[in-house]
């Protein structure tokens, strides 16, 4: 039987209204959620760096889990802020420390308030290596000593990458050398630089007495013999007692978990004043553009919930000397911006 061209047009019309149906269907069911390719911008431009190295673990993780794909892209922290700044979608996430807070509290170009600009995604882990190292054959012991020295008049040198992480162990001791032996503090003194190799550089040309490090990047040089040039010792690791006890017991190197508890609050004191003991542990964590999807940043809890409850990711981040530190983005951001409080206070103590 021939069809008339009125059933032709009506059959078009309805594969038409289906096909839209199923597109519009199709577009909600992806509200919400993260598709295609995934950019996960990093705060550092270092593919050796601790940023890079716990990123990538949480980033594969999570991309295995979600079924996507997503790539770490080390940009630097004010093009990082740039990229997610233009990014509304979910195609771009990013990943740093403390330093995304530090850096706004310092006064550092390119750095705003995360807490307005920004969503806080959850935290992932813990580096808790941020150390302070003197020469191998310097006459402070240790820290107690530089802080005595200090307040007898002694100029002691610091290297520090200024506004952040770096600096922000600087700004205790000399907040505590305040509190302790008033009106000496400007005795300790900072020597701002830049990378870490820059900061141990200073110490092997005898230009400063002490250096922000890191347990990762230096621990190698506390094995020479003490006539080596490069042979440095730890005098503090700001990290919080409990953290460096859930590092794996054999520490890192040579150097074990019970020898970095020599280092760490009670046998540290760095005082904040009402027998308060300044510790700082470095922190990694997502950042979101504001307008983001709701709907991600929930899916993205709930996978890296689900990550961590299976384990797998918690060995991966202990064998390169991180600590697990989950966090939901609600909890992480109160959590932070808390955090970013207490440190503020002992920044605007010393200017």
């Amino acid at each position: 039987m021939p069809v008339s061209k009125k059933t032709i047009v009506g059959l078009g019309s309805a594969v038409l209204m289906t096909s839209l149906t199923y597109g519009i269907g199709a577009a909600q069911a992806q509200e919400g959620q993260l598709r295609g390719n995934v950019r996960v911008v990093i705060g550092s431009t270092s593919t050796g760096g601790d940023t890079y190295q716990n990123s990538s673990i949480v980033v594969d993780q999570l991309s295995e889990k979600l079924d996507i794909n997503m790539k770490v892209d080390a940009v630097g922290a004010s093009s990082a802020f740039r990229t997610l700044d233009r990014d509304a979608r979910g195609n771009t996430l990013m990943i740093f420390h403390d330093q995304a807070y530090l850096g706004h509290l310092y006064g550092v170009e390119g750095y705003a308030d995360i807490f307005e600009k920004y969503t806080i995604g959850p935290t992932v882990a813990i580096n808790p290596g941020n150390a302070y190292l003197v020469p191998m054959d310097s006459p402070y012991e240790t820290l107690d000593d530089i802080i005595a020295a200090v307040g007898e008049g002694e100029t002691v040198r610091v290297a520090i990458q200024p506004g952040g992480v770096s600096e922000i162990g600087f700004s205790a001791l000399k907040n505590a050398i305040a509190i302790e032996h008033p009106g000496q503090e400007d005795n300790l003194v900072a020597v701002n630089t830049g990378s870490q190799s820059d900061k141990n550089q200073l110490l092997f040309d005898d230009q400063v007495d002490l250096i922000n490090g890191s347990v990762q990047a230096n621990e190698q040089y506390t094995r020479l013999p003490e006539e080596d040039q490069k042979a440095m010792r730890f005098v503090w690791l700001t990290a919080r007692q409990e953290t460096i006890q859930q590092a794996p017991e054999e520490g890192l190197g040579q150097t074990t978990r019970e020898q970095l508890l020599q280092h760490v609050e009670p046998n540290v004191h760095v005082t904040m004043g009402d027998d308060e003991t300044f510790t700082f542990d470095k922190e990694f964590f997502f950042l979101y553009n504001k307008d983001m999807d709701p709907g991600i940043v929930e899916q993205i809890d709930e996978a890296l919930a689900e990550i961590f409850e299976e384990g797998e990711i918690q060995e991966a981040q202990k064998s390169a000397f991180f600590i697990p530190n989950f966090r939901p983005s609600g909890e992480a951001s109160e959590y932070l911006e808390e955090k970013r409080s207490r440190y503020a206070e002992i920044i605007e103590n010393i200017q």
